[in-house]
């Protein structure tokens, strides 16, 4: 249907329009909400509210909730910042086909979007005009292989002009004005769509690459775009502002055409399947309705600016900018209301002020957030995280999570903001002491200036300015050479992090839809039993190849030594997902036992287990195979995986349900878990989570496991779930309480209940032991569980023994007389020795805790010893010293006492 659409000729597509509007005219519910540009009436909840109900009442569209603010399963980017991020594997088709998110059609949602470091940065911009935000809302509607240019554009100037009123002749659109180096032609269609919709010529502009082609990344789905721009002041023609950064003329609305794929080498293919991405910002859409110039004068601000003066010592906000703006007041008006905004918003979706990535960005805006209020608005400690109820008022109607999570955002803004004054004191202090180092010399040193920045959070145009009161410079040349090779080396992590040595491309998926080959069928992974003898066996899988990806295209036949994917119709292999990682092994080709395939890793995409192997011999699609996983390996990751769930348990029984996990990933030799909380756990907390745990692995409890439907699954009290899209049906894993109980309980029943794809034990009891080895926090309100089981556990108990034994040993010896400072010295040299020990020896951490506050102890004693055996010496020394000048009137001399803490220049007068 799309192709022949494609293939129509440009007036067909110009009466096409007209036919389609007038036919989704035909309803007229919504023109009841056509008031005149700069209505009241058009609040902020409102203008959200109208936009969704329009694409689903009218266009049928699917109403889906924002997502989190961190990305899903996405590397690439530091924060979701576009509404499309959450539907990028419809884009790329390496959506699971049992998703929820396979069925999507046509979608529409308001987004919460962050954009602020990495490519779409606009951290530094806020606050200096009226429009620039780090959050900000976008609505959007989507079609994924639906409708095309002409509905979204028939839909899109129907919203604008009928249902929200906008007068037609202050609008304007921007279409894709070709790229004859891309083979790229004007995009005429569109054009010819928007003079069938009634647009005047005069307002219908063609700009290029940079203005109207839109992608996703420097790889992926792109395609041309038509924007919506809106003149705020009207009574003219305004078309020579389009697209020049005029305050007056504004884009408020982006129509993407998804019609190619970026490939690696830069050139473009069409998609297999057309779709359309639109967003447009809230925050501007609301700026038009409501009849103002600036954002911050619409309802999404006013009460966060009228909070902000009463707790300044400053005058109203007047919305001034530039150098009208005498001493940044109103800049820093408009950097608080943004910045709240941003900080509430991530922390309620589990973005903490940290050290690394997005965590790191978020610092940086709450830093400077403090900043501009202590140092321009003089506001007191606190004024930041105040402001969160008045952004939990205007916002939570949409996102009630900014309401439940009030209490926890505060608290964490002020631990954040009371850290960052501590650290400017500190900083200062450093400055101050390396000035007096510097002798006479003007140039400060970039690598201190460096360290003050990345360890302290201490920002560098502050050490700027108070380098340059003091008519200091910076060494800039060393400053910037440090943050390049910081960047560079963060740029070669994350790449490393996220490179995979087979990912099957968006046309190779498509060329495997387009061939029926089916999705892999990988029930098989939960193929296990327990046999007679109490140990696990997994049973070898037989399959046919029908697939092999080898240099980024599908390929008949591999040969020895190359490097492929391979895709079968069933498997037995855990595919790396849902925390946990891949399964390890080996298969064998029919009639060539002997040879053995060692599998390297095991990827999902699109609905395919894709098996990474280097050929050990020829493969042709196929070939009969027979599957073997690493046993010992699998088994391991299952023991791991369900002791997870058991501490997830274990952590809410103990601490209460504001707990909630962040994260989790599940290996052979460890599991890793990360969770909210207020501060560190306390060694009674981490002694009962482990006594919660040991009594259900000694119970050796059964673990259920049942496929229901998703709705249905989402109502069993207590269940735990995650950000994540998950298949329908679903596995449901419960511990101890068989899943149909779970399901028909009316009440919440004291049990392990999670979603999970991942592999279990049948029975608690094969975890054996559980010892955590490590707790500490990430960011304030993060903290991370790191726990081993089985034999590492009995190991860790064992080395947590000796060590203790070892402590109390040197406890036994430091409570009596130490004879001579040689011997006190050495006590100190082994306390420090058992300090490293405890502080690195894999034990119990609980007990690391008590046997570290032990040996502070410890240290403080012998540290006194040394003073006063070193006092002891000094005195003795003086002494020989006087009766060696028994006869003198004055004696001038240095006494060395053979101690840092002990030094003498004796002047003894007789």
């Amino acid at each position: 249907k799309m192709a022949a659409h494609m293939m129509l000729p440009k007036t067909t597509n110009a009466l096409l329009s007209i036919k389609y509007l007038s036919a989704i005219t035909g309803n007229r519910r919504f023109l009841s909400f056509s008031f005149a540009t700069g209505t009241t009436e058009f609040t902020s909840k409102r203008v959200r509210s109208i936009f969704t109900e329009f694409f689903k009442e009218q266009h049928g569209h699917r109403v889906v909730p924002s997502s989190l603010v961190r990305p899903r399963g996405d590397r690439s980017l530091l924060f979701v910042n576009a509404g499309m991020n959450q539907f990028k594997p419809i884009f790329l088709g390496t959506v699971d086909p049992r998703s929820e998110l396979a069925q999507y059609r046509r979608v529409v949602n308001s987004q919460k979007c962050v954009r602020a470091g990495g490519k779409h940065n606009d951290l530094e911009d806020v606050g200096k005009d009226v429009y620039h935000h780090t959050f900000f809302e976008m609505l959007g509607n989507w079609s994924f292989g639906d409708y095309f240019k002409e509905e979204a554009c028939a839909m899109a100037w129907q919203l604008l002009t009928q249902v929200y009123g906008i007068p037609k002749d202050r609008l304007y659109i921007s279409h894709f004005g070709g790229e004859p180096t891309l083979g790229l032609s004007v995009d005429e269609e569109t054009r010819e769509i928007w003079l069938g919709l009634g647009v005047q010529p005069d307002h219908i502009l063609p700009f290029g690459l940079r203005e109207n082609f839109w992608e996703m990344g420097e790889t992926g789905p792109c395609g041309p775009c038509t924007e919506i721009h809106y003149d705020h002041r009207g009574g003219r023609n305004a078309a020579a502002l389009v697209n020049r950064d005029s305050p007056e003329v504004v884009e408020i609305w982006n129509l993407v055409f998804m019609q190619y794929n970026r490939e690696v080498d830069g050139s473009l293919r069409p998609l297999p399947a057309l779709s359309v991405d639109t967003g447009m910002g809230l925050e501007r859409l609301v700026t038009v309705l409501q009849g103002k110039r600036s954002n911050y004068d619409t309802d999404l601000f006013t009460p966060l600016l009228g909070a902000i003066h009463q707790s300044s010592r400053c005058p109203p906000y007047k919305g001034l900018t530039g150098g009208a703006d005498v001493g940044k007041v109103d800049m820093a008006y408009r950097v608080l209301a943004d910045h709240i905004r941003t900080l509430s918003v991530c922390i309620a979706d589990g973005v903490y002020p940290g050290m690394s990535g997005a965590e790191l960005v978020l610092r940086r805006i709450l830093r400077r957030a403090v900043r501009f209020s202590t140092e321009v608005l003089q506001a007191p400690p606190g004024t930041l995280a105040s402001l969160v109820p008045t952004v939990a008022h205007i916002l939570g109607d949409a996102y009630p999570e900014l309401i439940s999570g009030t209490n926890r955002i505060m608290d964490i803004i002020n631990d954040n903001e009371a850290q960052f004054l501590s650290s400017l004191q500190q900083g200062r202090r450093v400055i101050d002491r390396t000035l007096l180092k510097m002798d006479d010399g003007k140039v400060f040193p970039g690598a201190v200036a460096w360290a003050l920045h990345r360890n302290l959070g201490f920002p560098l145009d502050l050490i700027g300015l108070m380098l340059e009161e003091r008519g200091v410079s910076m060494d800039t040349e060393t400053l910037n050479k440090l943050a390049l090779e910081n960047a560079k080396l963060q740029s070669q992590a994350a790449h490393f992090e996220g490179e995979s040595n087979v990912a099957v491309d968006l046309h190779s998926l498509a060329e495997l839809h387009s061939k029926e080959v089916p999705p892999t069928d990988d029930s098989a992974k939960y193929t296990y039993s327990l046999g007679q003898d109490g140990r696990y066996e997994f049973p070898s899988c037989q399959a046919t190849v029908l697939a092999l990806y080898c240099g980024q295209a599908l390929v008949q036949e591999v040969l020895e030594g190359q490097k492929c994917g391979v895709i079968l119709d069933r498997t037995s292999f855990y595919a790396e997902q849902g925390g946990q990682t891949h399964d390890r092994g080996y298969f064998t080709r029919e009639g060539l036992q002997d040879v053995l395939f060692p599998v390297e890793a095991v990827q999902l995409a699109g609905g395919y287990v894709v098996h990474e192997v280097t050929a050990t011999e020829t493969l042709r699609t196929g070939d009969e195979i027979r599957l073997f996983v690493d046993e010992a390996q699998r088994l391991a990751c299952m023991v791991k995986h369900t002791a997870t769930h058991i501490l997830n348990f274990a952590l809410r029984w103990t601490l209460g349900d504001a707990v909630e996990q962040r994260g989790s990933h599940v290996t052979s030799d460890r599991l890793r878990f990360d969770f909210s909380v207020k501060g560190a756990l306390s060694v009674q907390q981490l002694q009962e989570i482990e006594r919660t745990i040991q009594d259900i692995v000694q119970k050796d409890e059964h673990v259920h496991v049942q496929e229901l439907p998703l709705t249905l699954a989402r109502g069993i009290q207590g269940l735990r779930t995650m950000d994540e899209v998950y298949p329908d049906p679903v596995r449901v894993v419960s511990v101890g309480v068989p899943v149909s109980d779970l399901v028909n309980s009316t009440g919440l029943l004291p049990t392990s209940v999670e979603l999970c794809c991942g592999t279990h034990l049948l029975r608690t009891g094969e975890i054996k032991d559980f010892v955590i080895v490590a707790e500490k926090q990430l960011v304030k309100g993060i903290s991370r569980i790191v726990a081993v089981t089985g034999e590492e556990a009995r190991e860790a108990r064992e080395a947590g023994l000796a060590l203790a034994q070892d402590v109390e040993s040197l406890s036994v010896r430091l409570a009596s007389v130490i004879p001579s400072l040689s011997t006190a010295h050495r006590l100190s040299k082994e306390v420090g020795q058992l300090t490293d020990a405890v502080d690195s020896t894999a034990i119990p951490q609980w007990q690391r805790r008590e046997l570290q506050a032990k040996l502070k102890a410890l240290q403080r004693t012998t540290n006194t010893a040394v003073r006063k055996l070193e006092t002891k010496e000094a005195t003795r020394k003086v002494q020989t010293l006087l009766e060696k000048h028994v006869s003198e009137t004055l004696v001038v001399d240095t006494v060395d006492a053979d101690s840092i803490s002990v030094r003498g220049l004796t002047v003894l007068m007789r």
